[in-house]
């Protein structure tokens, strides 16, 4: 049975999350812009197996349909994608093993050093990869923002600690 949304906070913390908050789909700020800075700003645009730019991928407004058919969740906050995505991951698994068998994690993908996909090879994990927050049409400033969260544009990433957000959906 589905525990109380407090309990997935803790447990993200628990499992190393610096920050997670509870939220209402309602909460969720899309905007279709988010595709521009993929598509202009990412130097893994059509090469990674989770990138929209992907054949056979589903659009923007798929997602959006998709993603509205849930109820709340819990966003992560880390400093790396690699600890956000193993919390959402754990989340997922966790919400799905408590009967949210719908739980769906959105996190930027860091399970290979290099995406199998720049090889043409098949996905090497295909039942944990999964797309990035932002690259479903997700603006994550606004919505962090909206729920008190930190987040902002750094100047210089190397010596500045960055945010990174998944988010886990669940029914």
């Amino acid at each position: 049975m589905v525990k109380e949304r407090e309990y997935y906070i803790k447990r993200a913390i628990e499992l190393g999350a610096v920050d997670a908050k509870a939220f209402s789909l309602s909460d969720i700020v899309f905007d279709t812009r988010t595709l521009l800075k993929c598509m202009f700003g990412c130097s893994d645009w059509g090469r990674n197996h989770t990138c929209p730019s992907r054949a056979n991928n589903v659009s923007l407004a798929e997602y959006k349909e998709m993603l509205s058919r849930y109820s709340w969740g819990i966003i992560v906050r880390g400093h790396d994608k690699v600890t956000t995505q193993r919390v959402s991951l754990a989340l997922e698994g966790e919400l799905f093993r408590d009967g949210a068998y719908f739980a769906f994690s959105l996190s930027d993908c860091s399970l290979c050093a290099s995406c199998a996909a720049t090889e043409d090879a098949p996905c090497r994990f295909p039942q944990k990869a999964r797309p990035a927050f932002h690259s479903v049409g997700i603006d994550v400033f606004a919505t962090v923002r909206a729920l008190g969260m930190p987040i902002q544009t750094l100047s210089d990433p190397e010596k500045e600690e960055q945010n990174w957000y998944s988010a886990v959906f669940a029914e």
